[in-house]
Order: C-alpha cells, then sequence, then structure tokens
C-alpha cells in the first residue's frame, strides 16, 4: 500500500547551506527508514536520548517517520533528513518540533551518524534549520535541550548562538529507562540574538 497520497513528502521545502541540504524524511523510502533505525539505535545517541516509543525494527522505523509526516502536515513539527549537499549521502537529523504559532516558539533536537561525526554536521544544520525557523517560520524563539554531561551538543547550542538559560532538574528520562530522570541543559537563541559566524 502506497502512502504517497496521505503522506505528502515535501510539506516543507528543502533547505541548503553550508554544504548540507536538509529535506523531509520520507516514510516510504527503505533507506530513510533503515536509516532512521540506525540512526536512532546507535549507541551514542540511546546514550543521551530515551525516546518514548524506542524505534527496535524496520517497521517501527516506517511508523516512526509516518508519525512525522502527519505532524509536518498540522504544521506542528519538520523534521529533516541532514545530507550531504553533493552526495546526497545522509549524515544525520534536525528536528523543529513542538511548534507553537501562537508564542512564535518551538524546540531543536538533532543528531549525527557515527561516520559523520567531527565535520560539524550538527552546527550547520541547527544553523540552517534556525535561520528558516526564525525567517520563514516567523518564530521568535527556539529551545534546546540536552542532557546534563553531553558536552558535543552543549558546543553545538553554543556555536550556534543558543545561550545557556540554566539546568532543569530531572526534565529528561534517564539512558534507557522511563521510570527515572535526569539533570537536562537548556539553551535558547531568540529571533533578535545576532547570527553566529560559522
Amino acid at each position: 500500500m502506497s502512502h504517497v497520497d496521505q503522506y505528502p513528502s515535501r510539506p516543507f521545502p528543502d533547505l541548503h547551506a553550508h554544504g548540507i541540504r536538509l529535506c523531509p524524511w520520507d516514510p516510504d523510502s527503505d533507506a530513510d527508514c533503515a536509516t532512521w533505525l540506525r540512526g536512532t539505535t546507535e549507541p551514542e545517541f540511546r546514550r543521551w536520548n530515551t525516546p518514548l516509543r524506542p524505534v527496535t525494527d524496520l517497521a517501527g522505523a516506517r511508523e516512526s517517520l509516518r508519525g512525522k509526516a502527519v505532524r509536518a502536515l498540522d504544521g506542528s513539527a519538520a523534521s529533516y533528513r541532514v545530507a550531504d549537499a553533493d552526495s546526497g549521502t545522509t549524515l544525520g537529523h534536525i528536528g523543529v518540533q513542538d511548534i507553537d504559532h501562537t508564542m512564535r516558539l518551538a524546540r531543536v533536537g538533532y543528531w549525527v551518524l557515527p561516520e559523520a561525526r567531527g565535520r560539524r554536521v550538527a552546527t550547520r544544520a541547527l544553523a540552517l534549520a534556525s535561520h528558516w525557523a526564525f525567517t520563514d517560520l516567523g518564530l521568535y524563539r527556539l529551545e534546546l535541550g540536552h542532557a546534563l554531561g553531553h558536552d558535543a551538543s552543549c558546543r553545538v547550542a553554543e556555536r550556534c548562538g543558543f545561550r545557556y538559560e540554566g539546568t532543569l532538574r530531572g526534565a529528561m528520562f534517564e539512558a534507557g529507562r522511563q521510570d527515572a530522570f535526569r539533570d537536562l541543559h537548556l539553551h535558547a537563541r531568540l529571533a533578535t540574538d545576532p547570527a553566529p559566524e560559522l
């Protein structure tokens, strides 16, 4: 059964800059589903993230991406596959989530595949997605939260102009558990903050 009509693949525009391309994940693509499964089951991802619905197989990956397509249709989230601009090779993911058009607020999150780490993929993707959110979506505030101790994510946030605003106690799940909590570093950037120089 095809889901092309039910889940349009382009509710948000592709974005290009900094040597990368952001394009929506396609739940009908076997390659996208396999990459989503690999990215969200990778040990370093699981160290810092505990999804409400963990993805454990290709069927779960497809269902996860279909959910993201539905949220894109209603305008509440944009989930982008981060790809190399020249080769098209998938490098990771960035999402602009929980979009509140009334308060002009959203949350951002990202992950990078192991083979693409150390190349500032997350930094470039976050800069591009933030610019789009502030201009095309008209948002005023973007929030970014990461587990306390995730120094790499902290550096990405700071390089992209997301100021550290404090530590939220017990604000996210412990790794691999939904019955225990850990602290979260909160960063945020406003549309009026200066754009970072990459």
